[in-house]
């Protein structure tokens, strides 16, 4: 029963008592119910009338470019949405240090060098009330094994066994990183018999999803959640907002409660306001761009080098992005033992790039600006996609780079990015990726680097990565993988297949009565039931 109709009825009562002179006893019991009607209209609100507590968070990482919109882990990149809003868990998860600890896992066993025994927590469910077993994990590995595009060569499953509270899952061959790989945001636990509707799936998180659109999802608080911290807000909503001036009006206009991707010239509005409270984090999100090698052109490692001399990384990370980035070397922060640190590329030389394009056959015979060969200016297309800020502005910073050496470069920057990818209109492709979100190297070769792989968008190939490559997944011991990955990362850049410009520095501006909610290296983690609004 509503309260509006609750109070004008007990004073009916009230008024009533004072008539027909009740006992005290009574009007003590109306008293009290009334008072007991007023507080009621307090609980779990931070106003009178009884409001939600609401959370908004505004974000750039949430679209359809991103490959991500809905809840389902097994559809493309979806797993991150997944586990950064709270609807899904892994069996592990990473600490600040991203190392692997147990979370709906109890602990492990490694049987042999091919097969693990995972034991599970007995005290979880799924948000439907459903428990989380053996067989329940097993099946929703299974699915994720049949319909995922990266997770079957990553994982290299060969059976799955559930016995009670246990899964046993035997490799194809080594499994080195298997516990890893399972902490991919792929590898959110979700109850699949249950099945997916209008986009939502059942999972294990503290909270549901409860609409899910293009550009947004709505969440409520998983009732069943296992956690023994419950989650404090009645509602969640992400909103994806790829527009960063509007981003930045929307956050100062006290639309969001907290606000992820703000454009870098925008940080200093919040930065040092006791308004607003920031985090940050360094990350291992790389913005890459990958060669071609179908191009012509490009198949001569030394206009490869030249390109490469010719971009600013310094400039590109203190200027365009405000410092909020850091100039990279190869795909790994330094902060990791197979980083920066350990590798080397071609320096920034313009003079020396100009040099290497006269070596491959190419001068400016007409003087228009643009080196030719054979009456043909050396013209090359650049593609990328705007709903990652930073990646429009790298493109801008490399085309005045390569301007100033005699190439002229078109920038097509859509987020209709994958009908160029697979028409092949493109010579270079500029992305973001995070190139450890397992805390281990292998991932990355596999995706991008291998042959194979499927975002090896410049069909790069390499018997020596291939043959490291092998290597690595059959290695164990974490130091033993950084040297295998070390070696490959420098194969890599002696090949000039990629150019690193920039790891990001992620920074999440909240207003400061938001609590619980922090960047995490990972990039994962965002929505927890810790999230609170004092």
């Amino acid at each position: 029963m509503k309260l509006t109709n609750v109070l004008p009825r007990i004073q009916k009562n009230l008024q009533h008592a004072d008539r027909t002179k009740p006992s005290r006893k009574l009007r003590a019991s109306l008293a009290l119910l009334a008072a007991a009607a007023l507080l009621t209209a307090g609980c779990g609100s931070s106003s009178p009338s009884g409001a939600q507590k609401t959370f908004t968070y505004g974000t750039v990482a949430y679209g359809v470019s991103n490959e991500n919109v809905g809840t389902n882990p097994h559809d493309t990149y979806v797993g991150w949405s997944t586990l950064r809003y709270g609807i899904g868990e892994t069996l592990f998860r990473f600490n600040e240090a991203m190392e692997l600890e147990p979370w709906l896992a109890k602990d492990y066993e490694q049987i042999d060098d091919n097969t693990v025994k995972i034991n599970l927590r007995d005290d979880i469910c799924f948000s439907n009330g459903k428990k989380v077993t053996g067989e329940a994990v097993k099946k929703c590995l299974e699915d994720l094994l049949a319909k995922h595009d990266r997770a079957p060569k990553e994982l290299n499953i060969e059976t799955i066994t559930a016995d009670g509270q246990s899964v046993t899952i035997r490799s194809k061959e080594k499994a080195p990183a298997l516990l890893n790989s399972l902490s991919d945001p792929y590898g959110c636990i979700i109850d699949v018999e249950a099945g997916e509707h209008d986009k939502i799936v059942v999972g294990t998180g503290p909270y549901v999803a409860t609409s899910v659109t293009d550009t947004e999802i709505d969440l409520e608080p998983n009732k069943n959640y296992w956690g023994e911290v419950k989650p404090k807000m009645d509602k969640v909503v992400v909103k994806s907002i790829t527009d960063g001036d509007t981003l930045t009006m929307a956050m100062q206009n006290g639309e969001f409660d907290a606000v992820q991707g703000l454009p870098y010239a925008s940080l200093d509005l919040f930065m040092g306001n006791d308004k607003y409270k920031v985090s940050q984090t360094d990350t291992s999100r790389i913005y890459q761009i990958s060669f071609n090698f179908k191009n012509e052109a490009l198949k001569d490692l030394r206009v490869r080098q030249a390109i490469s001399m010719a971009v600013d990384k310094e400039g590109f990370t203190s200027v365009l992005l405000h410092g909020q980035g850091t100039p990279a070397v190869g795909p790994f922060p330094a902060s990791m033992a197979f980083g920066d640190n350990a590798v080397h590329a071609v320096p920034y030389d313009k003079e020396r790039a100009k040099e290497l394009l006269k070596e491959a056959g190419y001068e400016d015979t007409d003087g228009d600006g643009y080196v030719d060969k054979d009456g043909k200016d050396l013209e090359l297309r650049y593609l990328t996609y705007t709903s990652r800020q930073e990646l429009p502005l790298l493109a801008e910073s490399v085309q005045s780079g390569l301007k100033d050496i005699g190439i002229k470069l078109d920038v097509n920057a859509t987020n209709n990015y994958k009908n160029f990818l697979k028409t092949g209109e493109y010579d270079l492709f500029s992305n973001a990726h995070v190139t450890a979100p397992t805390g281990d190297p292998e991932q990355y070769f596999t995706t991008y680097v291998r042959q194979g792989s499927p975002y090896n968008y410049g069909f790069y190939q390499s018997d020596e990565i291939e043959s490291l490559g092998r290597e690595l997944h059959d290695t164990f011991g974490a130091q033993n993988r950084a040297r295998l990955a070390i070696q490959m990362e420098q194969r890599v850049l002696d090949d000039c297949a990629y150019i690193y410009a920039s790891h990001l520095r992620m920074s999440f501006v909240m207003k400061k009565n938001v609590t619980g909610f922090a960047a995490h290296p990972s990039d994962y983690y965002e929505i927890t039931p810790e999230l609170s609004k004092e």
